[in-house]
């Protein structure tokens, strides 16, 4: 006997396309990798191409280019602290903790839910 609480559908979740979206804004900030601005160019594209699709694409697309702005402001800082050497330390741990928290907001928007990024400059709203 199937239990009825286990066979109602969350109807509050974004369809698969909207997650698939917002997943592909977070991990879009990996074109940095390959092309300069990249990192910012890449969920610029996704959020202004796809925002009027879904609120949830909106949302993410904004928390992810926000999120690069944040990481290219502290990566910015960090090359100017270079100059006292604390910055060549600093710089890697604002690369692996980037790298970290995109795929940890790429596989939450992926499962449907909202992510915010820690220590992040929300400068568009």
């Amino acid at each position: 006997m199937i239990d009825e609480a286990q066979t109602v559908v969350d109807t509050d979740l974004p369809g698969p396309e909207a997650r698939k979206w917002a997943m592909f804004a977070h991990l879009s900030g990996f074109l940095g990798c390959l092309i300069p601005f990249g990192s910012l160019i890449g969920p610029l594209l996704v959020w202004q191409l796809k925002k009027d699709q879904d609120p949830f694409i909106d949302d993410q697309g904004k928390e992810a280019l926000n999120f690069q702005i944040s990481v290219a402001l502290a990566g910015l800082l960090c090359v100017l602290l270079m100059v006292v050497f604390i910055g060549i330390l600093l710089i890697w741990v604002v690369i692996i903790g980037a790298v970290i928290l995109m795929i940890i907001a790429a596989i939450k928007a992926n499962e449907g839910k909202a992510y915010r990024y820690p220590f992040c400059w929300r400068i568009i709203k």
